[in-house]
């Protein structure tokens, strides 16, 4: 029987100019408005879609790279997320929200109230994506950063305080009967004294009634993954997409929350893929033969955005030659730097081989993401039947046509095939992830 799965969006360029270089800019839609973002998240609802997770980096970079990361909007500019929610809550019943939060930025007790205040004011719809982002921790007063693994490691206390706060009204507490609102007797007094945060709850808001806010986390790295074991609701995949290698990513994240403690059918993980959808095969094979040799403009454009998502500029390298992996500062992220290797030994490899890997288009199913909706609902379907697989983040801005050009053909496909929802049960979020 085919497995019914769930659906998300990636929005990784995060809050900022939807877009941007692309022909679709010319619908002149204003990035700064609520009004695109209302548009699209109604029509990913109307499609099926559990979760929009909405990137975001709070930092443009150092003086080094900060051209580089707004030169063509990759790193900025952005606005803050968190805040952007509650305008698609308004426009939407059903859609789970989950923007980007950095630990750094939000001091526990502050962060608990104002979760709990979204989540109550959006029918228990709201995720967090929770981000250790280390190159950020300037701009919070947070200097010198922290290592990549005890960034990790705030984080977790951090959530952990938030959600002793959430958790600080025990049963009973909120009566709302007769004379009485609220017993104070039952207010669990919660006084953290940890490593990087000091608080006294308990906290100032009431209890959630389905449930807390759902909890996304990104990290690949193994202290990453033993941080998804342990808190994560949704975990944000990356992996390429066979059955073999989604089995072998799930079987660790599944073995991360046994060692916590928890059960596998706790975390639901999502691989993020960016496919280019076609109307035809001979068309997608068109664009892959067409992407096989990348000139030296097309090598360039894919190092400039790897230099924002490193933090590192690489357009000052010589592309001929093996990449040293000394120019990458401590904050850098592994995964990020892995990405880039593309499997390549990087003493051994020149830095053009790397980046015109990254050039080059694939078919579906063959490694690659180019393809029919047809083709795409297959490799879908067929990691959901033989490698249990939870779902896919389609990733992509938040702009009506880029929503309408994903989704439009391969809906009704999934439908029909019985992989994608076609309600939403009540209990918001966390109902709707743990329907199936």
């Amino acid at each position: 029987m085919t497995r019914q799965q769930h659906l998300g969006w990636f929005l990784a360029r995060g809050f900022g100019p939807q877009g941007w270089g692309h022909p679709y800019l010319d619908w002149n839609y204003d990035w700064t408005s609520p009004a695109i973002y209302q548009q699209a998240a109604r029509e990913l609802e109307q499609a099926g879609i559990d979760l929009l997770i909405i990137e975001d980096a709070p930092s443009m970079g150092t003086a080094s790279t900060i051209d580089l990361r707004i030169r063509q909007a990759f790193g900025g500019p952005k606005f803050d997320p968190l805040l952007l929610a509650p305008y698609l809550f308004a426009a939407t019943q059903h859609l789970g929200v989950a923007p980007t939060v950095n630990p750094a930025a939000y001091l526990p007790y502050t962060a608990a109230r104002q979760f709990a205040t979204l989540q109550h004011l959006s029918a228990h719809r709201l995720g967090l994506n929770v981000v250790t982002d280390t190159g950020s921790a300037r701009h919070f007063g947070d200097a010198p950063s922290l290592g990549h693994d005890a960034a990790y490691d705030r984080a977790e206390e951090w959530l952990g305080g938030i959600r002793d706060l959430w958790r600080s009204w025990k049963p009973g507490a909120l009566q709302a009967s007769g004379d009485r609102y609220a017993d104070g007797s039952k207010l669990e007094t919660v006084q953290h004294r940890g490593e990087y945060f000091a608080f006294d709850g308990p906290l100032n808001a009431i209890p959630f009634t389905d449930g807390e806010p759902a909890i996304v986390s990104p990290g690949g790295s193994g202290r990453g993954l033993g941080f998804a074991g342990a808190n994560s609701d949704v975990q944000l995949a990356l992996a390429p997409l066979d059955p073999d290698s989604i089995r072998a990513y799930r079987a660790k994240i599944h073995a991360a929350a046994v060692e916590r403690g928890r059960r596998p059918s706790d975390i639901k993980i999502l691989f993020a893929i960016q496919p280019v959808i076609v109307n035809s095969a001979e068309e997608a094979d068109r664009l892959v033969a067409a992407s096989a040799n990348p000139d030296d403009a097309a090598v360039r454009y894919i190092a400039e955005k790897q230099s924002s998502d490193l933090e590192t500029d690489l357009t000052s390298l010589d592309f001929d030659k093996p990449l040293d992996l000394s120019v990458f500062g401590d904050h850098v992220s592994q995964g990020s730097i892995n990405r880039l290797l593309g499997g390549y030994d990087p003493e051994t490899t020149p830095l053009r081989a790397m980046l015109a890997k990254q050039a080059k288009l694939g078919r579906l199913g063959q490694g690659g993401f180019v393809g029919t909706a047809e083709e795409l609902a297959n490799v879908i379907e067929e990691l959901g039947d033989s490698a249990d697989n939870d779902g896919v983040l389609l990733w992509g801005d938040l702009h009506p046509v880029t929503v309408h050009r994903m989704l439009d053909e391969l809906v009704p496909i999934l439908r029909r095939r019985g992989i994608l929802r076609t309600g939403y049960p009540a209990g918001g979020l966390n109902a709707a992830l743990s329907e199936f």
